[in-house]
This record gives C-alpha cells, structure tokens and sequence, in this order.
C-alpha cells in the first residue's frame, strides 16, 4: 500500500521507517523539501538532519505536505506539530479527501506565561490548547469535513507505537476515536500491524480530548520513572 507521513520528526521518521519494514511504498511530506534537505544540524530533539536520517532508510519518498497525500491510497499519518497542524492540512484538503488521516498530534503551546509554571527536566511544561471543551483532533475533521480523522497513538511516544513489544512484551492498551467505524478498522489493522494485541474503540471524535490531555500525565509518568523526555512504559486497561 502507499501511505503518506507528513512530517519529519522523530515520531514520523519511527512510522515512516517501520511501514517501509512493513513492505509499504512510503512517502513522507514536509513543507519544503529542499529546505529539510539543506538542514545540516540536528532538531530540537536531538534528531539527526533528516538528509543524513533519509540516506540511510531508503524505500522512502520525501515530496511536499501535498504531494505526499495526494500520492497515497488511502491512508494519511499526521505527525506535523500540533500548533500548525490544523493550517498546514487545510491548505491540502483538496489531497487529504476521501482518505484516513490518523492524528496523533498534541496540542502544546510552548514558551507561554503562566501564574502557576510546571517545571520540567527541560523547562516549563507547555500547556494544552484546545483543551476540555474542544481537542485538535475535531478542529482538523472540522476543517477537513471531506476526510476520515482517527485520532491514535497519542498515549504512547511513536517509537513504542511502531514497536509495542518493547515494553512489557506488548501487554498494553492503545486507543482509536472518530466517526468513521470503516477508518477506525483501517487504523486498528495498521496497530495490529504493528503489534499491537489490545486496541480499544472510545467511540466518536470527541474521546480525543481525554487522549490529547493525558499528553500531561504521560509525562508525570516518565518523570516518576525518571525518564527526562517521554517515557519508556505502557499504559493498561484492566477489564
């Protein structure tokens, strides 16, 4: 199959690397091609420059946001940031319509004020705009009416989505919400695709909220694990 990533981050090369593994044809989409490519310094994360990251994982494609949608079949992976999420898929609506697009994105905003700060190994912990009454996942499927939106993988960091069995042997829960019950399966074969053993249905759309705000407690966790970014654990629901 050939499956768009749009995004060139961490969690987004993890998906683009693991679907190639899988045998899919993938294309991954950025804002500016030649300007990725130029990058000589790694991201804010550490990451390596996606040249050198690209060299070494060949079978993967990297075209605009655009054309990387438009070239897939049917499903989309979002992994732009969450702060420019809903604007950069805007502009490609007409190339997202008809598909699956499976957000995972969270958000944050960075490097804002606030009374009461929550510091962090790494500074103050960004806070969740939308937040209770709205989440980033219905503002994209408001602004792509035309698209299937799934909202998943956003309680685990991505390199534990991909690989699930990296932690606990594989005996945790992921999640899947939207509207569409036919994209929700898509999305759920992808995650058993992946490894995944235990995929709970929330339900509609809006269930994002809960999975995009526990993006706070996720990082608790792992600083209670000691882990400085993420976290390297599961989280279950026990039935």
């Amino acid at each position: 199959m050939k499956i768009a990533v749009l995004g060139t981050g961490g969690g987004a090369r993890a998906h683009a690397a693991k679907l190639v593994d899988l045998g899919h044809e993938v294309y991954v989409g950025t804002r500016d091609p030649e300007a990725t490519l130029a990058r000589t310094e790694p991201d804010m994360m550490g990451n390596a420059p996606y040249g050198q990251w690209l060299a070494e994982h060949p079978g993967i494609t990297l075209k605009t946001f655009g054309d990387a949608a438009a070239a897939a079949d049917t499903l989309v992976v979002n992994g732009i940031d969450g702060h420019n999420a809903v604007a950069a898929l805007t502009t490609i609506a007409d190339r997202l319509a008809g598909k699956t697009l499976v957000d995972y994105a969270v958000p944050f905003v960075y490097e804002h004020e606030t009374e009461h700060p929550w510091p962090t190994p790494w500074g103050v912990m960004p806070k969740l705009e939308p937040c209770d009454t709205d989440s980033l996942g219905e503002q994209i499927q408001r602004a792509l009416p035309a698209t299937k939106v799934v909202k998943s993988f956003v309680t685990q960091e991505q390199t534990t989505v991909v690989d699930p069995k990296a932690v606990g042997g594989g005996d945790h829960t992921m999640f899947v919400a939207g509207e569409d019950a036919d994209a929700k399966r898509q999305v759920t074969d992808l995650l058993k695709a992946y490894g995944w053993t235990d995929v709970l249905d929330l339900g509609p759309l809006v269930c994002a909220r809960g999975m995009e705000m526990y993006a706070h407690l996720h990082s608790a966790i792992g600083f209670g694990l000691g882990q400085r970014f993420g976290g390297h654990f599961g989280i279950k629901v026990v039935r």
